[in-house]
């Protein structure tokens, strides 16, 4: 048997392994953190509000201007394909 290989034996990485919280104390631990993290929240204004949903809106736009854009080239080169039904 070589020097390197394992015997059998699991070895834990970092020492003593710390006792796990029961289910009720890692659920008030998890609601605390959730509060800290709400706390850490910053609302926006109303103007920058506003401008954020004028961007959104604007892209939604852009956006469907390019799929109809597609579609409609599509649609040409499909009906020059296959011939427009009479």
């Amino acid at each position: 048997m070589a020097q390197d290989e394992p015997k059998g034996e699991v070895v834990a990485s970092g020492g003593t392994r710390e006792k796990k919280p029961n289910v009720f104390a890692r659920f008030a631990l998890f609601i605390r953190q959730v509060f800290a993290e709400l706390r850490k929240v910053v609302t926006p204004t109303r103007q920058e509000l506003l401008k954020y949903t004028a961007v959104v809106l604007g892209f939604v736009v852009v956006m469907m201007a390019i799929v109809y854009g597609l579609d409609f080239v599509f649609v040409l080169m499909a009906q020059y394909v296959f011939g427009v039904p009479s």
